[in-house]
């Protein structure tokens, strides 16, 4: 679910001005071409309109996938836009789309996008039905339900969910040192946001957090378990990575934040 984390965390959640079909795609491809990796290379909208007239890309239970596959490299992304009052989309089950999430397909992200649309829609299938996202009363509060769904899809077990959607708070935050309080993850929750250098004779931990520094050296398999690409446990935190990077002699840094709760 990178792609749409990413489409959050950089803004591209949109109200739709209206409940006109083609406006609503236009509008979406115009978040999508205004990323400087794009620009005007394509006619989004006129791919995206091409596949709709195959055959409409509405899932059902008021969610549409719009896309158009481009035969370039490059990275997946997606453009949200939220329809309170829903567009009429022809979508098989006969109800109003309140969602589109519109993606731009490299076809070197072809499986990337196949993995998020099945996860999306297991998500909505497990969670709330969509129609409760046209009851929301701003962008805020639509946000924060897709944040929902992405963690069911991306996560088994409400730790892990978590752990990854504060990933998108930590990084909107641009928190360069120092715990921040997060109220949607409860009062009291502490995000701490570190970095971590490895290469082969040895690892570095680089935090302002003494008791999480402690925590991370003492664990004699931190390298494996950054290897894992897994959320793990270290005294008492949750540590998800963010990102990494390959530098020169196998070095690698690790961006990674790390969550704990106050316990009552």
């Amino acid at each position: 679910m990178k792609s749409l984390l990413e489409a959050l965390k950089e803004g591209r959640l949109v109200e739709l001005p209206d409940d006109d079909k083609e406006d609503s795609l236009e509008l979406l491809a115009h978040l999508i071409e205004a990323v400087p990796d794009i620009g005007s290379k394509f006619d989004l909208m006129r791919g995206v309109m091409e596949r709709e007239a195959l055959s409409s890309t509405a899932i059902g239970r008021g969610l549409a996938c719009p896309h158009c596959r481009v035969s370039v490299e490059g990275e997946l992304l997606c453009a949200v836009g939220w329809s309170p009052s829903g567009i009429d989309y022809g979508a098989p089950d006969g109800k109003r789309v309140h969602l589109l999430v519109m993606y731009y397909v490299p076809e070197s992200e072809r499986n990337s996008y196949l993995k998020e649309i099945s996860g999306l829609a297991k998500a909505v299938q497990a969670g709330d039905t969509i129609e409760t996202i046209s009851a929301l009363p701003d962008l805020q509060s639509v946000r924060e339900k897709l944040l929902d769904w992405v963690g069911l899809a991306i996560s088994e077990t409400m730790p892990d969910a978590k752990a990854r959607m504060i990933k998108l708070e930590a990084r909107q935050a641009a928190v360069a040192a120092g715990p921040v309080a997060v109220g949607t993850l409860g009062e009291g929750t502490r995000i701490i946001p570190f970095r971590l250098v490895t290469w082969q004779e040895g690892l570095l931990v680089l935090c302002r957090d003494p008791e999480l520094g402690d925590a991370l050296e003492k664990l004699v398999d931190l390298r494996a378990k950054l290897g894992d690409s897994k959320d793990f446990d270290a005294g008492g935190y949750r540590i998800a990575v963010v990102s990494e990077a390959l530098f020169s002699r196998d070095r690698k840094e690790y961006d990674a934040v790390a969550v704990k709760a106050r316990r009552n």
